[in-house]
């Protein structure tokens, strides 16, 4: 058994079957991903464009594609034809520009809406205070679907110290899923990595990005 398999496995027989892996992908070869693939990942996060359409080329429909990294508006037009989904749009610039492109490729594209649920400076994503808000704004455009959340939470340090990070977005996700907006479906709630996954989960998740943890350190 070769390490990502044994990885893969481990992880899928702990998490619970609501709950999605998106293995991510970041500088990790082709060859990587299709081991992924093979023992059960059904999902590939990828952070890069120009590192994750030479794997998509030769990937192809095998898997889903997550595009997990922040988006440079001038990247839209070559992320939209080939990933399923777009986890992080934090900006109504943004979400303008993924809409337009996806009109002119006759798709409706499904976007997570990225939380800085920590408020850090440093970070991308919309403060939970104005995450209604911005929400409502976008969800009025034609080729762009609101599926749900995603936030970061901690890069390092204690895991437990990322749990009030996903209790907030958690609380963000139920109190949008109850005002029933138009043109949103609060179905997917993005949070944990490698790190911090189990503690997502017990906060709500149901999409890890997984990538240390199935391929092992960078």
């Amino acid at each position: 058994m070769n390490q990502i398999e044994n990885n893969v496995k481990k992880i899928l027989a702990q998490i619970p079957d609501d709950v999605e892996i998106i293995a991510a992908a970041k500088s990790k070869t082709a060859n990587d991903v299709l081991s992924a693939i093979e023992f059960g990942i059904k999902i590939v996060g990828e952070n890069y464009v120009q590192e994750s359409l030479k794997k998509i080329e030769k990937i192809g429909n095998k898997t889903k594609w997550h595009f997990i990294g922040h988006l440079q508006s001038n990247k839209v037009k070559y992320v939209v034809p080939v990933f399923d989904m777009i986890e992080t749009v934090d900006s109504i610039k943004l979400a303008k520009i993924i809409d337009k492109i996806s009109k002119r490729n006759e798709k409706i594209m499904p976007i997570l809406i990225e939380i800085n649920s920590g408020r850090e400076s440093q970070k991308f994503g919309i403060f939970p205070e104005n995450a209604e808000e911005f929400i409502r704004e976008i969800s009025l455009f034609q080729n762009i679907k609101i599926f749900g959340l995603m936030t970061m939470g901690p890069f390092a340090g204690d895991p437990e110290k990322a749990r009030s990070y996903f209790i907030e977005t958690k609380k963000i996700f139920d109190k949008i899923s109850a005002k029933n907006i138009p043109n949103v479906e609060m179905k997917f709630l993005s949070m944990g990595m490698s790190n911090t996954y189990k503690i997502a989960i017990e906060e709500g998740a149901n999409l890890v990005r997984i990538g240390t943890k199935i391929f092992g350190a960078r």
